[in-house]
């Protein structure tokens, strides 16, 4: 027997006086997706509800969320994902994909991804923006919960301008995965990785100087077109969610 099998959607789009409307939001299954007060002007914020524990080993789990021209959306999650070992053999997946046109905005703002032992799941986040489109995207990853070993759990996150790849990396970390995952040359005994993405058109013309912060274990690096990606490593969920909103100020939120 599968595991579960789930897809949320959603499409933000100008309401016509200033705000941003939802005119698809679709929840499924463990997926529930909820309406709340956005924190900026013309925003519409919308936040995942997990309704059971997961994803586990077999499911596939997506999320679908697309922004029309004018519109605003700010993307998130209520809790901590937290990847399990279940009653199923094999990978679990989940897929994120992401669609901002022109003159439009998306903040991806989730709360951490738990790999816990045993657990085994591939993650792959793809952005496609528009020439013009703003993006804010955080990934943040523990390898283990406390006093634990961690999971197998592989991430992997695209990003296209225009058409055009800017970003396409991808990190193996835990049991089975290629070794010197954990060296000196990838996380160096970190249990917290995390990543900042951000694309503004001002970036083409004035792009974000590259520079190594926080001792040496984060650094931001501008990339080809109007993007700027910041990776951090962490002790500990904390402290890079510390490392990271701290460069998201100095970028301008």
């Amino acid at each position: 027997m599968d595991g579960v099998t789930a897809t949320a959607r959603l499409r933000a789009a100008p309401d016509g006086r200033g705000g941003t409307a939802l005119p698809v939001l679709e929840s499924d299954g463990p997926l529930a997706l909820r309406r709340t007060r956005g924190e900026h002007p013309g925003e519409t914020r919308v936040l995942l509800v997990g309704a059971m524990s997961g994803p586990l080993g077999g499911d596939r789990f997506r999320i679908e969320a697309a922004v029309e021209t004018g519109a605003r959306l700010s993307l998130g999650s209520a809790a901590a994902t937290i990847a399990l070992p279940g009653q199923h053999k094999g990978e679990a997946r989940y897929d994120v994909r992401l669609r901002v046109a022109a003159d439009a905005e998306l903040r991806w703002l989730p709360e951490p991804l738990i790999s816990a032992n045993g657990s085994d799941l591939y993650v792959t986040t793809r952005v496609d923006l528009d020439t013009g489109a703003r993006l804010v995207l955080r990934e943040e990853q523990i390898l283990g919960r406390a006093g634990e070993e961690t999971g197998r759990l592989t991430s992997r996150l695209t990003l296209r301008v225009g058409e055009r790849p800017v970003l396409d990396q991808e990190l193996s970390c835990g049991p089975g995965a290629p070794g010197g995952w954990d060296g000196p040359a990838v996380l160096g005994g970190h249990r917290a990785v995390g990543q900042l993405l951000v694309v503004r058109p001002e970036f083409t013309d004035s792009p974000v100087p590259a520079r190594v912060l926080a001792d040496g274990a984060a650094t931001v690096v501008p990339l080809n077109g109007p993007a700027a990606l910041v990776t951090a490593l962490a002790p500990d969920g904390l402290v890079l969610r510390r490392v990271l909103d701290g460069v998201l100020a100095e970028l301008g939120r």
